[in-house]
């Protein structure tokens, strides 16, 4: 039990930390909830091609600025090749 516990603890730090999550300003309706599942989306799909030594800040950075790294993540674009960041 406690090591799940410390697996959510960690997802929630990792969401935290490269969103930012607990300065959100969307607190009305279900749009806390859905950005939340969006951000948690995203986390799971950066770790599903993350490296041993590569952080998820670090992916998010140069994702930041190699848009089609983006596309050839989510294969997107016809000629999209396995990404690897």
């Amino acid at each position: 039990m406690n090591r799940g516990h410390w697996g959510i603890e960690s997802l929630h730090y990792i969401i935290d930390w490269n969103y930012d999550e607990d300065r959100g300003r969307i607190r009305t309706g279900f749009g806390p909830e859905n950005v939340t599942r969006l951000r948690r989306f995203a986390i799971g799909l950066l770790k599903s091609f993350q490296r041993l030594t590569q952080s998820i800040a670090e992916m998010m950075r140069k994702l930041c600025f190699r848009t089609r790294l983006v596309f050839d993540y989510l294969r997107m674009t016809k000629n999209a090749t396995r990404a690897t960041p």
